[in-house]
């Protein structure tokens, strides 16, 4: 395997890890914030998908 495509799997697995929609909530969490330019937008996104991720996880 080269060596940038080693790169890439550490970095797809560190972001994403085993729940691709939690990071994709951070990630959109991330994009609000910056449209709306305002820094309480993200942890009030952050809890809503843990709090999802959690209830997802426990079933």
């Amino acid at each position: 395997m080269s060596r940038i495509a080693a790169f890439g799997r550490f970095w797809w697995d560190f972001v994403v890890g085993d729940d691709w929609v939690a990071a994709a909530g951070v990630i959109a969490g991330l994009a609000l914030t910056a449209a709306l330019a305002a820094w309480w937008v993200l942890p009030i996104a952050v809890a809503i998908v843990l709090t999802m991720s959690v209830l997802r996880a426990a079933r």
